[in-house]
């Protein structure tokens, strides 16, 4: 936007902020990301999240077959997700909260603010 450059280091791809055919082009480029997901995918924009109802080891070990499937199609397309961005929400009473890894790096808690 603005014609404004970085001149602190050179960009070799990606597509511009602002730009009417950016998301589109992402949303074609990410679109088989959730080919051999088994939990729920949702896909807006830049953002992906993956959920699952947890109420056993074997449900938490799907949730992270498809996080490794994940992480998997990242390497391949060669489009990495910020793991410091990414966080796991635990929800409900009896949650046993289990960890999560992206890689060998353990998921933060974000944790729920009372209302």
């Amino acid at each position: 936007m603005n014609k404004e450059f970085s001149d602190w280091c050179d960009v070799l791809s990606g597509v511009p902020q602002g730009s009417v055919l950016g998301p589109i082009l992402l949303f074609i480029y990410i679109n088989d990301i959730d080919e051999y997901i088994v939990s729920k995918l949702g896909k807006f924009a830049d953002y992906t999240k993956l959920c699952r109802g947890i109420s056993n080891s074997n449900d938490a070990d799907i949730l992270r077959s498809d996080l490794n499937q994940i992480y998997q199609w990242s390497l391949d397309w060669q489009m990495l997700f910020n793991v410091d961005k990414c966080t796991v929400l635990h929800m409900g009473y009896n949650n046993k909260e289990y960890d999560y890894n992206y890689d060998a790096i353990q998921l933060e808690v974000q944790q729920l603010k009372e209302i």
